[in-house]
């Protein structure tokens, strides 16, 4: 098919909005972004433009069900929601925009679904992973950060600026806040999958993520066997490419260069 700059893919039974930027893969390189646990297409920002005009690679960003302007999902979401979302959503989609080669670039619960796909697929077009603020499983300090999410969402305006990106603020928020408070998801954990990964990663974190420890990417170096690079970034929490733009963009950017020239 013919993947135009912006518009909806149906997956399954969802229609996923998108948005593409630069050249397509059967010119170039692509990225594909895969959004945080409350992220979409529009909450990327400029990102995408950044890193496109940054590695003259094609950038593909799509927010998955439940969040953005996509369908929704039904509530509550299976606690299995990050594995079925590599297991039957990626490979699909990856296959209708004609991904020929590049690299997945996934934030937090985007990174875990990249490292999870990767781990289950050998598939011959990856050549690489970039994984910013990733979670291979669960801490206490996290949960903590989550359990204030929600005071947030029931006692602040977070779901008024939340419903300026997704059509059903409850939908995404309470699909994300509540898988992650149920306690059986203390017992998730990836890092079994993190073995199998025959690709070269980048870990880019922030040093004050309230979201995940270092021991998310001692768990990385500890169980891969690919080459594991890492940028620690001091002052930044959850959001490198927010917190710290310039110094994200160019770490991602020398990275997808050297893992496609």
């Amino acid at each position: 098919m013919t993947v135009s700059d912006a518009g909806f893919l149906t997956i399954g039974p969802h229609s996923l909005e998108y948005r593409f930027v630069g050249p397509r893969p059967s010119e170039a390189p692509t990225l594909v972004l895969l959004h945080e646990g409350l992220g979409c297409v529009g909450l990327w920002g400029d990102f995408p433009s950044s890193l496109q005009a940054a590695t003259g690679c094609g950038v593909f960003a799509y927010s998955r069900a439940g969040y953005g302007q996509s369908s929704p999902v039904n509530l509550p979401r299976p606690l299995t929601y990050m594995h079925d979302e590599a297991r039957d959503v990626l490979p699909a989609l990856l296959d209708q925009i004609g991904f020929r080669r590049g690299l997945l670039i996934g934030h937090s619960d985007g990174a875990s679904i990249a490292a999870i796909y990767a781990g289950t697929h050998q598939d011959h077009r990856l050549g690489g992973l970039v994984l910013m603020a990733p979670h291979f499983f669960t801490e206490d300090s996290g949960i903590a950060a989550i359990v204030e999410a929600k005071e947030a969402y029931e006692t602040t305006d977070l779901k008024q600026k939340l419903a300026r990106w997704h059509k059903d603020p409850d939908n995404a928020f309470k699909g994300w806040n509540g898988a992650w408070l149920d306690p059986a998801f203390r017992q998730w954990d990836i890092t079994e999958p993190l073995a199998y990964i025959r690709v070269p990663i980048l870990i880019v974190q922030g040093e004050d993520d309230q979201y995940g420890t270092i021991a998310q990417i001692e768990a990385a170096e500890r169980e891969c066997y690919c080459p594991v690079e890492v940028a620690l970034m001091p002052g930044v929490k959850h959001s490198p490419q927010r917190d710290a733009p310039e110094a994200t963009l160019k770490a991602i950017a020398d990275f997808v260069t050297r893992t496609q020239s």
